[in-house]
């Protein structure tokens, strides 16, 4: 898409308007089986006119700068107003979550956990997005090894590319110092 004009937002997509663009910040994660933790993490959506919004998401250590969780997946609004999300990680892990659109919220619980034989056991998953005084906001909780559902994540992300890849903030990313902010087509990488 490189030098392509963006193409125009499906109209199915108008609902999600809102997480276009790419976001950096930092979280927070714990759960019983490991020790509290942060996180940066950058987060990108973007669409090519069709009715699926693309998502991509890598997250990497706040010490070292070192690359920690990633996944990517399509998120895909129905005519009756829901919400479809499947997501895939590199640890093994699928997961198809069902949920709604409430203005800038979102609200979504696994409908499906699929995993590799080596992958951790993930049993469900809940997370809720909300854009809240402009940045995007998010909670994940999980029950997994033999734990009850309870909060794992949450972080604060401010957009740093909006829609038509334009940076909006002029910070590195992890590892970088040419001051490269996102895309809004996924990167080449």
């Amino acid at each position: 898409m490189d030098g392509m004009p963006a193409p125009d937002l499906h109209p199915s997509l108008v609902p999600l308007a809102f997480l276009l663009g790419s976001w950096r910040g930092e979280g927070v994660g714990g759960y019983p089986t490991m020790a509290d933790f942060g996180y940066g993490e950058e987060t990108t959506f973007w669409h090519e006119g069709k009715p699926v919004l693309h998502y991509r998401q890598r997250t990497w250590r706040l010490d070292d700068l070192t690359p920690s969780h990633a996944e990517a997946g399509y998120w895909r609004p129905q005519p009756d107003g829901s919400l479809e999300v499947v997501l895939a990680h590199p640890t093994g892990i699928a997961e198809i979550y069902v949920g709604t659109i409430e203005g800038t919220r979102v609200s979504l619980a696994t409908d499906v956990v699929v995993r590799t034989s080596s992958a951790k056991e993930v049993t469900s998953l809940t997370r809720l997005y909300g854009l809240v005084e402009g940045n995007l906001m998010y909670a994940v909780d999980m029950a997994a090894v033999g734990q009850r559902l309870q909060p794992h994540l949450s972080a604060t992300l401010k957009r740093v590319a909006d829609p038509t890849g334009h940076g909006l903030a002029s910070q590195a990313g992890p590892g970088r110092a040419d001051g490269e902010v996102g895309h809004y087509a996924p990167p080449n990488t």
